[in-house]
């Protein structure tokens, strides 16, 4: 008799589990469905069939609706040393810039600024919020900056520039003063 009873209290819980458990086939979520890839700590060459194009690494991406968004950005190619950034975006030949972005050229200024875009099949960075140049002693500030890295020509906007000319003059302003005037707005 306590068997029975055993056997049906079970049948009766074993029911009433199955009854109030929702089972469903829900399509996943709307980000998880457009993302095309993520990755951590990878890094990228880019190659022609004639030579490599450039080399990028980041901590992490996700390519979604064609756009590759990534962290901590490191790339360098013939004519950038290095350039860093905490955020980038892809899209196309173009490169979104933002955070403690830093260009340094192989032959040439490295800027500082908070914002900027290169565009890589064209070899032009845009700089699109305030920035610090400086090559040897010179600097350079500015509100917006346009540099053909090939031709090695620049536009800007609003420059402040200290500029020497002479070996033995001795610099009153240097290129850490100029980005901690750029850290401080």
């Amino acid at each position: 008799m306590k068997l029975e009873w055993l056997l049906v209290i079970l049948i009766g819980l074993t029911t009433a589990v199955t009854m109030t458990t929702k089972l469903s086939d829900k399509a996943p979520t709307a980000v998880q469905a457009d993302k095309e890839l993520e990755f951590t700590d990878t890094t990228f060459t880019e190659v022609t069939t004639q030579k490599r194009e450039g080399v990028a690494f980041t901590t992490h991406g996700i390519r979604a609706g064609g756009v590759l968004k990534v962290e901590k950005l490191r790339y360098h190619n013939d004519s950038i040393r290095l350039l860093l950034a905490d955020h980038g975006t892809y899209r196309g030949d173009i490169i979104f810039l933002d955070g403690n972005v830093s260009v340094h050229q192989k032959r040439g200024y490295d800027y500082f600024t908070e914002h900027a875009k290169y565009d890589k099949r064209k070899d032009i960075l845009y700089v699109t919020s305030r920035f610090a140049a400086c090559i040897r002693r010179n600097v350079m500030m500015g509100s917006r900056f346009e540099y053909d890295l090939q031709k090695k020509i620049a536009y800007g906007d609003a420059i402040d520039a200290v500029i020497y000319t002479q070996p033995q003059d001795r610099p009153t302003f240097t290129c850490k003063d100029a980005r901690l005037k750029l850290k401080k707005g």
